[in-house]
């Protein structure tokens, strides 16, 4: 009985997994595309960073606890949330004068 209710837990962690809001983010020109995303409160959301130059950028966030390296033309997802409501800043560390960019927690 143990061992049922184990394989439920894990097979209905995988669906809700499965089942999170994905947003998309691009960097393109060491600019973050869009420059805001906008979430739900106390929502688990994962973030689909790609990054369409040919050289790296860094995804951080001090407000999220979040850094990432994106190599040059790949992907990565991050995770974050669930969230509070408020603005929850992100820079690229390699290009911080134009990567820039603001999550705003609804």
């Amino acid at each position: 009985m143990k061992y049922l209710i184990f394989m439920i837990f894990i097979s209905f962690s995988g669906l809700v997994a499965a089942e999170l809001p994905i947003y998309e983010l691009s960097i393109k020109d060491h600019r973050f595309q869009p420059d805001t995303i906008e979430i739900p409160a106390g929502t688990k959301v994962k973030l689909l960073v790609k990054n369409l130059d040919a050289t790296p950028e860094e995804f951080e966030s001090h407000e999220l606890n979040r850094e990432k390296i994106i190599p040059g033309n790949s992907e990565v997802k991050i995770f974050i949330g669930p969230l509070d409501p408020g603005e929850y800043g992100f820079f690229g560390e390699f290009n911080e004068a134009t990567a820039q960019g603001k999550i705003i927690v609804k």
